[in-house]
């Protein structure tokens, strides 16, 4: 089974009352791992690509806690699908060896992105290519 199979969004728990919303995220609960790193991507133009990687090691979960993003998840085999994160209480969830692009950023878009690995460059496979080849040999 290939990983594609595993990408999903998430629903994040919500607390408020008239004072505003808060949402909870908590590692190993509401997310499938322990985070390890946190960042996140703003200033981007609607017409900038970010990602365009995929992981061997790390997980991620991407949430949009302001504004509007789209992430595009391939496969390696000729799958893809598209996610809009669009409510900063989703989240999608994305596993090891799928190939990734952020796109589509509003003007206000913070896009948060949670990480079950501290940064390693070594990890990340940023040549389509050599993706697609490593996904054949399994």
């Amino acid at each position: 089974m290939h990983n594609m199979n595993k990408v999903k969004m998430i629903e994040l728990p919500q607390a408020g009352d008239e004072r505003g919303h808060l949402v909870i995220v908590e590692g190993g609960i509401d997310i499938p791992f322990e985070i390890k790193r946190a960042f996140y991507i703003y200033g981007s133009d609607r017409d900038v690509i970010r990602g365009q990687h995929a992981n061997r090691k790390t997980e991620f979960v991407l949430i949009n806690v302001a504004g509007t993003s789209k992430i595009k998840v391939k496969d390696g085999e000729g799958n893809e699908a598209i996610f809009c994160l669009n409510r900063p209480h989703t989240g999608v969830y994305l596993p090891t060896m799928v190939w990734k692009d952020m796109y589509d950023f509003s003007e206000d878009s913070v896009l948060l992105v949670l990480a079950s690995e501290h940064y390693d460059s070594g990890e990340y496979i940023r040549d389509y290519k050599v993706f697609v080849e490593e996904i054949k040999k399994g």
